[in-house]
Protein backbone atom coordinates (compact mmCIF):
# COMPACT_ATOMS: atom_id res chain seq x y z
CA UNK A 1 0.00 0.00 0.00
CA UNK A 2 1.41 3.40 -0.94
CA UNK A 3 1.45 6.44 1.31
CA UNK A 4 -1.62 8.69 1.18
CA UNK A 5 -1.48 11.20 -1.65
CA UNK A 6 -0.81 14.81 -0.59
CA UNK A 7 -3.67 17.28 -0.89
CA UNK A 8 -3.92 18.20 -4.55
CA UNK A 9 -4.04 21.86 -5.61
CA UNK A 10 -5.99 22.01 -8.86
CA UNK A 11 -7.01 25.67 -8.75
CA UNK A 12 -3.59 27.30 -9.13
CA UNK A 13 -2.33 25.15 -12.03
CA UNK A 14 -5.61 25.71 -13.91
CA UNK A 15 -5.18 29.47 -13.61
CA UNK A 16 -1.66 29.23 -14.97
CA UNK A 17 -2.67 26.79 -17.71
CA UNK A 18 -5.38 29.19 -18.91
CA UNK A 19 -2.92 32.08 -19.02
CA UNK A 20 -0.19 30.16 -20.83
CA UNK A 21 -2.36 28.26 -23.31
CA UNK A 22 -5.66 30.11 -23.65
CA UNK A 23 -6.08 29.68 -27.45
CA UNK A 24 -5.26 25.97 -27.17
CA UNK A 25 -7.72 25.66 -24.27
CA UNK A 26 -10.49 27.19 -26.37
CA UNK A 27 -9.64 25.05 -29.41
CA UNK A 28 -9.76 21.81 -27.40
CA UNK A 29 -12.70 22.37 -25.06
CA UNK A 30 -14.85 24.87 -26.98
CA UNK A 31 -14.11 24.11 -30.65
CA UNK A 32 -17.34 25.77 -31.78
CA UNK A 33 -16.32 29.12 -30.30
CA UNK A 34 -12.59 29.05 -31.12
CA UNK A 35 -12.95 29.90 -34.86
CA UNK A 36 -15.24 32.85 -34.01
CA UNK A 37 -12.38 34.66 -32.27
CA UNK A 38 -9.88 36.77 -34.21
CA UNK A 39 -6.73 35.51 -32.53
CA UNK A 40 -4.54 37.76 -34.69
CA UNK A 41 -5.69 40.68 -32.53
CA UNK A 42 -4.36 38.95 -29.44
CA UNK A 43 -6.02 38.47 -26.09
CA UNK A 44 -5.48 39.72 -22.55
CA UNK A 45 -6.58 38.78 -19.04
CA UNK A 46 -8.63 41.10 -16.86
CA UNK A 47 -7.75 40.02 -13.33
CA UNK A 48 -8.52 43.43 -11.84
CA UNK A 49 -11.94 43.56 -13.48
CA UNK A 50 -12.76 40.05 -12.24
CA UNK A 51 -11.74 40.94 -8.71
CA UNK A 52 -14.02 43.98 -8.80
CA UNK A 53 -17.11 41.81 -9.20
CA UNK A 54 -16.13 38.95 -6.84
CA UNK A 55 -15.16 40.54 -3.49
CA UNK A 56 -17.93 38.71 -1.64
CA UNK A 57 -17.98 35.52 -3.71
CA UNK A 58 -15.61 33.42 -1.61
CA UNK A 59 -17.35 31.19 0.92
CA UNK A 60 -14.29 29.14 1.89
CA UNK A 61 -13.86 27.53 -1.53
CA UNK A 62 -11.18 28.51 -4.01
CA UNK A 63 -12.07 29.10 -7.62
CA UNK A 64 -10.01 28.79 -10.79
CA UNK A 65 -11.88 31.50 -12.67
CA UNK A 66 -10.35 33.68 -15.39
CA UNK A 67 -11.63 36.61 -17.42
CA UNK A 68 -10.16 37.18 -20.89
CA UNK A 69 -10.66 39.91 -23.47
CA UNK A 70 -10.80 38.79 -27.11
CA UNK A 71 -12.03 40.21 -30.40
CA UNK A 72 -14.47 38.90 -32.99
CA UNK A 73 -13.81 39.12 -36.72
CA UNK A 74 -16.11 42.13 -36.97
CA UNK A 75 -13.83 43.96 -34.53
CA UNK A 76 -16.09 43.80 -31.48
CA UNK A 77 -14.52 43.39 -28.06
CA UNK A 78 -15.88 40.40 -26.15
CA UNK A 79 -15.09 39.25 -22.63
CA UNK A 80 -14.86 35.51 -22.05
CA UNK A 81 -15.50 34.47 -18.46
CA UNK A 82 -14.18 30.97 -17.65
CA UNK A 83 -15.47 29.16 -14.56
CA UNK A 84 -13.59 25.98 -13.65
CA UNK A 85 -15.19 23.61 -11.11
CA UNK A 86 -12.46 21.35 -9.72
CA UNK A 87 -13.75 20.56 -6.24
CA UNK A 88 -14.27 16.97 -5.10
CA UNK A 89 -17.77 17.94 -4.01
CA UNK A 90 -19.48 19.86 -6.84
CA UNK A 91 -20.95 23.21 -5.91
CA UNK A 92 -24.74 23.11 -5.62
CA UNK A 93 -25.02 26.80 -6.51
CA UNK A 94 -22.61 26.66 -9.45
CA UNK A 95 -25.18 27.80 -12.04
CA UNK A 96 -26.28 30.65 -9.79
CA UNK A 97 -22.66 31.79 -9.43
CA UNK A 98 -22.29 31.66 -13.22
CA UNK A 99 -25.29 33.95 -13.57
CA UNK A 100 -24.18 36.29 -10.77
CA UNK A 101 -20.74 36.89 -12.25
CA UNK A 102 -22.24 37.30 -15.72
CA UNK A 103 -24.77 39.98 -14.84
CA UNK A 104 -22.28 41.82 -12.57
CA UNK A 105 -19.89 42.20 -15.49
CA UNK A 106 -22.68 43.34 -17.78
CA UNK A 107 -23.93 45.82 -15.21
CA UNK A 108 -20.53 47.23 -14.26
CA UNK A 109 -18.75 47.34 -17.61
CA UNK A 110 -21.48 47.13 -20.26
CA UNK A 111 -19.57 44.80 -22.59
CA UNK A 112 -20.50 41.57 -24.33
CA UNK A 113 -19.78 38.67 -21.96
CA UNK A 114 -19.64 34.97 -22.84
CA UNK A 115 -19.63 32.69 -19.78
CA UNK A 116 -18.12 29.22 -20.20
CA UNK A 117 -17.98 26.40 -17.65
CA UNK A 118 -15.33 23.69 -17.34
CA UNK A 119 -16.41 20.85 -15.07
CA UNK A 120 -13.23 19.10 -13.93
CA UNK A 121 -14.89 17.38 -10.98
CA UNK A 122 -15.22 13.61 -10.62
CA UNK A 123 -19.04 13.43 -10.48
CA UNK A 124 -20.57 12.11 -13.73
CA UNK A 125 -24.04 13.43 -12.88
CA UNK A 126 -22.98 17.00 -12.15
CA UNK A 127 -23.84 18.90 -15.35
CA UNK A 128 -25.24 22.38 -14.66
CA UNK A 129 -26.04 24.19 -17.92
CA UNK A 130 -28.58 26.85 -16.98
CA UNK A 131 -29.88 29.07 -14.21
CA UNK A 132 -33.62 29.63 -13.99
CA UNK A 133 -35.69 31.73 -11.67
CA UNK A 134 -39.10 33.33 -11.99
CA UNK A 135 -42.48 34.19 -10.56
CA UNK A 136 -45.69 35.66 -11.92
CA UNK A 137 -44.42 35.90 -15.46
CA UNK A 138 -41.09 37.55 -14.58
CA UNK A 139 -38.41 35.00 -15.44
CA UNK A 140 -34.66 34.60 -15.86
CA UNK A 141 -33.36 31.77 -18.06
CA UNK A 142 -29.56 31.90 -18.33
CA UNK A 143 -27.82 29.17 -20.33
CA UNK A 144 -24.09 28.65 -20.79
CA UNK A 145 -21.78 26.29 -22.74
CA UNK A 146 -20.19 23.52 -20.67
CA UNK A 147 -17.17 21.25 -21.15
CA UNK A 148 -17.23 18.14 -18.94
CA UNK A 149 -13.74 16.66 -18.75
CA UNK A 150 -14.99 13.22 -17.76
CA UNK A 151 -16.59 12.96 -21.21
CA UNK A 152 -13.11 13.24 -22.76
CA UNK A 153 -11.96 10.18 -20.84
CA UNK A 154 -13.95 8.08 -23.32
CA UNK A 155 -11.79 9.51 -26.12
CA UNK A 156 -8.45 9.08 -24.32
CA UNK A 157 -6.71 7.81 -27.47
CA UNK A 158 -7.66 11.05 -29.23
CA UNK A 159 -6.20 13.09 -26.38
CA UNK A 160 -2.93 11.17 -26.53
CA UNK A 161 -2.73 11.64 -30.30
CA UNK A 162 -3.71 15.33 -30.19
CA UNK A 163 -1.16 17.95 -31.16
CA UNK A 164 -2.92 20.45 -28.86
CA UNK A 165 -0.71 21.09 -25.82
CA UNK A 166 -3.76 21.58 -23.60
CA UNK A 167 -4.63 17.90 -24.06
CA UNK A 168 -1.78 17.12 -21.64
CA UNK A 169 -3.33 19.42 -19.03
CA UNK A 170 -6.69 17.68 -19.42
CA UNK A 171 -5.13 14.21 -19.16
CA UNK A 172 -3.20 15.20 -16.04
CA UNK A 173 -6.38 16.55 -14.45
CA UNK A 174 -8.36 13.41 -15.28
CA UNK A 175 -5.78 11.04 -13.81
CA UNK A 176 -5.26 13.22 -10.74
CA UNK A 177 -9.00 13.06 -10.04
CA UNK A 178 -9.41 9.35 -10.82
CA UNK A 179 -6.43 7.78 -9.04
CA UNK A 180 -5.83 7.45 -5.32
CA UNK A 181 -2.92 5.00 -5.57
CA UNK A 182 0.45 6.75 -5.52
CA UNK A 183 2.30 4.17 -7.61
CA UNK A 184 -0.34 4.25 -10.34
CA UNK A 185 -0.36 8.05 -10.33
CA UNK A 186 3.44 8.04 -10.58
CA UNK A 187 3.26 5.73 -13.60
CA UNK A 188 0.83 8.04 -15.37
CA UNK A 189 2.80 11.13 -14.39
CA UNK A 190 5.89 9.64 -16.02
CA UNK A 191 3.89 8.69 -19.11
CA UNK A 192 2.41 12.17 -19.59
CA UNK A 193 5.69 14.01 -19.02
CA UNK A 194 7.44 11.80 -21.57
CA UNK A 195 4.77 12.57 -24.15
CA UNK A 196 6.10 16.13 -24.22
CA UNK A 197 9.46 14.94 -25.48
CA UNK A 198 7.90 12.58 -28.03
CA UNK A 199 5.95 15.49 -29.47
CA UNK A 200 9.10 17.52 -29.95
CA UNK A 201 8.13 20.53 -27.85
CA UNK A 202 10.70 23.27 -27.27
CA UNK A 203 12.60 23.38 -23.98
CA UNK A 204 10.65 26.27 -22.44
CA UNK A 205 7.33 24.72 -23.35
CA UNK A 206 8.40 21.42 -21.79
CA UNK A 207 9.41 23.17 -18.58
CA UNK A 208 6.06 25.01 -18.42
CA UNK A 209 4.05 21.85 -19.07
CA UNK A 210 6.19 19.86 -16.63
CA UNK A 211 5.40 22.46 -13.97
CA UNK A 212 1.65 22.16 -14.59
CA UNK A 213 1.62 18.35 -14.64
CA UNK A 214 3.85 18.21 -11.56
CA UNK A 215 1.51 20.62 -9.77
CA UNK A 216 -1.64 18.67 -10.63
CA UNK A 217 -0.27 15.19 -9.95
CA UNK A 218 1.29 15.53 -6.50
CA UNK A 219 2.99 12.40 -5.13
CA UNK A 220 4.08 11.36 -1.64
CA UNK A 221 7.65 12.49 -0.96
CA UNK A 222 9.28 9.07 -1.45
CA UNK A 223 7.50 8.46 -4.76
CA UNK A 224 8.21 12.01 -5.85
CA UNK A 225 11.94 11.44 -5.41
CA UNK A 226 11.69 8.17 -7.37
CA UNK A 227 9.81 9.94 -10.14
CA UNK A 228 12.42 12.70 -10.38
CA UNK A 229 15.34 10.26 -10.41
CA UNK A 230 13.69 8.29 -13.20
CA UNK A 231 12.84 11.48 -15.07
CA UNK A 232 16.41 12.77 -14.90
CA UNK A 233 17.66 9.40 -16.21
CA UNK A 234 15.11 9.57 -19.03
CA UNK A 235 16.25 13.07 -20.00
CA UNK A 236 19.88 12.01 -20.03
CA UNK A 237 19.05 9.08 -22.28
CA UNK A 238 17.25 11.47 -24.64
CA UNK A 239 20.13 13.98 -24.44
CA UNK A 240 17.59 16.59 -23.30
CA UNK A 241 18.55 17.79 -19.80
CA UNK A 242 15.68 20.27 -19.59
CA UNK A 243 14.24 19.86 -16.10
CA UNK A 244 17.50 20.32 -14.23
CA UNK A 245 17.86 20.82 -10.50
CA UNK A 246 17.65 24.58 -11.08
CA UNK A 247 14.38 24.30 -12.99
CA UNK A 248 13.06 21.88 -10.39
CA UNK A 249 13.86 24.35 -7.64
CA UNK A 250 12.03 27.07 -9.58
CA UNK A 251 9.01 24.80 -10.10
CA UNK A 252 8.82 23.93 -6.42
CA UNK A 253 9.33 27.57 -5.42
CA UNK A 254 6.55 28.64 -7.77
CA UNK A 255 4.22 25.99 -6.41
CA UNK A 256 4.85 27.15 -2.84
CA UNK A 257 4.33 30.79 -3.85
CA UNK A 258 1.09 29.91 -5.62
CA UNK A 259 -0.21 28.08 -2.56
CA UNK A 260 0.78 30.98 -0.30
CA UNK A 261 -0.89 33.46 -2.64
CA UNK A 262 -4.12 31.45 -2.49
CA UNK A 263 -3.99 31.31 1.32
CA UNK A 264 -3.40 35.07 1.48
CA UNK A 265 -6.34 35.80 -0.83
CA UNK A 266 -8.71 33.55 1.11
CA UNK A 267 -7.65 34.92 4.51
CA UNK A 268 -7.95 38.53 3.31
CA UNK A 269 -11.50 37.89 2.17
CA UNK A 270 -12.46 36.16 5.41
CA UNK A 271 -11.01 39.03 7.47
CA UNK A 272 -12.84 41.59 5.33
CA UNK A 273 -16.14 39.76 5.78
CA UNK A 274 -15.70 39.64 9.57
CA UNK A 275 -13.98 42.94 10.40
CA UNK A 276 -14.61 45.13 7.35
CA UNK A 277 -12.10 46.89 5.10
CA UNK A 278 -8.49 46.26 6.09
CA UNK A 279 -6.45 49.22 7.36
CA UNK A 280 -3.04 49.81 5.78
CA UNK A 281 -1.12 48.29 8.69
CA UNK A 282 -3.09 45.04 8.51
CA UNK A 283 -2.73 44.75 4.74
CA UNK A 284 1.05 45.22 5.03
CA UNK A 285 1.18 42.64 7.83
CA UNK A 286 -0.62 40.10 5.65
CA UNK A 287 1.49 40.77 2.57
CA UNK A 288 4.72 40.14 4.48
CA UNK A 289 3.46 37.09 6.40
CA UNK A 290 4.94 33.63 6.12
CA UNK A 291 2.91 30.58 5.15
CA UNK A 292 2.93 29.41 8.79
CA UNK A 293 1.57 32.76 9.95
CA UNK A 294 -1.21 32.71 7.35
CA UNK A 295 -2.23 29.21 8.41
CA UNK A 296 -2.20 30.18 12.10
CA UNK A 297 -4.37 33.25 11.49
CA UNK A 298 -6.80 31.21 9.39
CA UNK A 299 -7.25 28.84 12.35
CA UNK A 300 -7.80 31.76 14.78
CA UNK A 301 -10.16 33.91 12.73
CA UNK A 302 -13.37 32.30 14.02
CA UNK A 303 -12.47 32.93 17.66
CA UNK A 304 -10.75 36.33 17.26
CA UNK A 305 -12.85 39.27 18.50
CA UNK A 306 -10.76 41.98 16.82
CA UNK A 307 -8.36 42.47 13.97
CA UNK A 308 -5.60 43.45 16.39
CA UNK A 309 -6.09 40.26 18.39
CA UNK A 310 -6.00 38.13 15.23
CA UNK A 311 -2.83 39.58 13.72
CA UNK A 312 -0.82 39.82 16.93
CA UNK A 313 2.83 38.85 16.79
Amino acid sequence: MSDPLPRQDHDSPWKEALEWHFPEFMALLFPGIYPEIDWSKGHSFLDKELQQITPDADNGRRYADKLAKVYTYDGLETWVLIHVEVQSEPEADFAARMYTYHYRLLDRYGVDVVSLAVLADASPGFRPQRFQRGRWGCEVDFRFPVAKLLDLDATWADLEASDNVFALVVMAQLKAKQLDDGHELKRWKAHLTRLMYQRGYAKQQIIELFRLIDWMMRLPDALEREFLDEHYAFEEAQHMPYVTSAERFGIEKGRQEGRQEGELLLLTRLITLKFGELPAWARERLEHATTDELEAWAERILSADSLEALLKE
